[in-house]
This record gives C-alpha cells, sequence and structure tokens, in this order.
C-alpha cells in the first residue's frame, strides 16, 4: 500500500496468540512522540491494550524519547489514548470480557501521516500448540526444499 509507513512490528504476537478480528486505531501522541517515532524508536514487545470507562489505552508500548528535544520530552512508557469508534470500543468491551481474549498490537505505522496501531483480538497459545506450530512450520521448509531439488 502506498503511503504507509511502518514504524514497529510484534512479531512474537504472531507465535504467542492466534489473532482473530483486526482494528485501526488512531494514537494520541506528543510532539517528540511523533519525532521519535518517525525515527523509528519504538518498540511493541511488551505492549498490549486495555478498554477502561469506555476509552482504549495503549500500555508497555516504548517509545523511546526524541535526541534532540532540550526539554519538555515525552516520558517513553507512560499510557497513550487510542482513537477508536464507539461501536469498535462496544464490540472490543464485549469480546475482552470474554474469557481468554486480549487486544495485542501487532504494528505501529503512518498512514497518510497520521501515528496508527493495528490491533487484534487474541487469544494465547499454550506451551504445546507452539511445540505443533513449530513442528508444521519446520516440516513444511524441508517439503521446500526437497521439491527445489
Amino acid at each position: 500500500m502506498s503511503g504507509i509507513k511502518v514504524v514497529a512490528r510484534n512479531k512474537r504476537a504472531r507465535f504467542d496468540y492466534e489473532l482473530g478480528d483486526r482494528f485501526e486505531a488512531g494514537l494520541v501522541l506528543a510532539g517528540t512522540e511523533v519525532k521519535s517515532l518517525r525515527l523509528g524508536k519504538a518498540s511493541l514487545n511488551e505492549a498490549y491494550a486495555r478498554i477502561k470507562d469506555g476509552e482504549g489505552w495503549l500500555l508497555g508500548c516504548q517509545i523511546q524519547p526524541y535526541p534532540f528535544a532540550y526539554y519538555d520530552n515525552h516520558e517513553p512508557t507512560r499510557p497513550r489514548k487510542l482513537l477508536l469508534h464507539k461501536r469498535e470500543l462496544k464490540r472490543l468491551t464485549g469480546k475482552v470480557a470474554e474469557q481468554g481474549y486480549s487486544l495485542i498490537p501487532l504494528a505501529i505505522y503512518f498512514k497518510q501521516g497520521r501515528a496508527k496501531v493495528e490491533l487484534a483480538l487474541a487469544k494465547g497459545r499454550k506451551k504445546s500448540d507452539k511445540r505443533a506450530l513449530i513442528k508444521k512450520r519446520d516440516q513444511e521448509r524441508e517439503m521446500a526444499r526437497a521439491l527445489r531439488r
């Protein structure tokens, strides 16, 4: 897609969770956070989203301080508000209330100059499921190698 610049991806989420519905949400950011994001200084490794009091919040996301700001720099792990439509918030509230569902950020990116985050409704995988996934992936890789020969 044109006009989209990906800043950070949560690669671990695809392995640790079984991903379901995906949503796009805007982010409420400070000026230094936007500048830092444009430099690619973000991490989603321990990030998750919550819905509190009818509002979406992104927690645990690290955006490093902007190196050229002398004062009034942001806190790296502060909670950031998510911009979602009311119907999306209601739907997410219902799904997250079900046992086992989490709201996981998959990527932070700029779309037409605005910071966005891709969220997914996810269900955690058990250790045995992860092992089976690794085994299946290895078998597919071996078959692809055999076909190339």
